[in-house]
């Protein structure tokens, strides 16, 4: 009886788990001046520096990577490095003390096995036949590590003609509705809703202030971007499986990829339950 429940329980949770269709509601961002799409980044550069971006990421990434192009130290002043979302700022520079650690254990164990055979009537009235065990353990673990501690750097230093990558900020995790996307489209049914920058639900950009050299004087710059169209998904249309290949052999499992992933893009997953809603 009880082995009966657990089989329709199992079965009533894998009804459950395949009703679950996995959406995703798909960004389209432009870069409001001097930034251009290069080498599958959207970079912008001046005479001192090259900064590029890749939104692509669940909720989008803001973060960046900054080249010194100088033959001298340029410094980041992260304290007066901003990212703007819908006027809304936010510091870069949080003063955190960060906590690394690492550990290493070694463990031993020592077990005793005795088993015997037990015979009896089983349920169905026959006689069965069947080894008991029992096992004793003892076991000796050990372990050691440690941890180092750091404070926020509210200056960083990029080293002539080297780069570093800084990442803080998702753009986006809240699903956008509107009444002209369908929340659940199937393959037929996607649309796209275009903006302008003077209706677009998101304009987000990075304000950076970085010197070249200690003494040198303040340069400042704002990276602006705003959400020109968004577009709801089935996940057949936005997932495919390709079989991998490295130096002539082949994967025996495909692996699924992102179908036309680009810089300037980024998409929210979310999942359709048991909720009515059309829009």
């Amino acid at each position: 009886m009880k082995k009966t429940n657990m089989f329709f329980m199992a079965l009533i949770g894998l009804t459950l788990t395949s009703c679950v269709t996995s959406f995703y509601q798909v960004y389209k961002a432009t870069p409001v001046d001097k930034i251009v799409l290069k080498e599958n980044q959207l970079v912008y550069e001046d005479e001192n520096c090259k900064v590029s971006y890749n939104l692509w990421d669940d909720g989008g990434s803001i973060g960046f990577r900054f080249l010194n192009k100088t033959d001298k130290n340029i410094y980041i002043n992260m304290e007066e490095s901003l990212f703007i979302l819908n006027g809304i700022s936010y510091n870069y520079y949080k003063n955190r003390t960060f906590t690394y650690s690492k550990s290493t254990g070694t463990s031993a164990s020592n077990s005793v096995l005795a088993s015997k055979s037990v015979t009896g009537v089983n349920y169905s009235n026959l006689v069965q036949t069947n080894k008991v065990s029992a096992t004793n353990i003892v076991g000796v673990t050990a372990s050691s590590g440690y941890s180092e501690s750091y404070n926020e750097e509210k200056i960083i230093c990029i080293p002539a003609l080297s780069s570093k990558i800084i990442s803080e900020y998702t753009i986006n995790q809240s699903l956008l509705r509107d009444c002209d996307l369908l929340k659940y489209p199937s393959r037929k049914e996607v649309k796209t809703k275009t903006f302008t920058k003077s209706n677009s639900p998101l304009i987000f950009s990075n304000r950076i202030q970085y010197t070249i050299g200690q003494s040198g004087n303040s340069v400042k710059f704002e990276n602006e971007f705003f959400v020109t169209e968004i577009t709801n998904y089935p996940e057949s249309e936005m997932i495919e499986s390709k079989v991998d290949e490295y130096c002539g052999q082949k994967s025996i499992v495909p692996t699924n990829y992102f179908k036309n992933v680009s810089p300037d893009k980024f998409y929210i997953k979310y999942m359709k339950g048991q909720d009515s809603w059309k829009h």
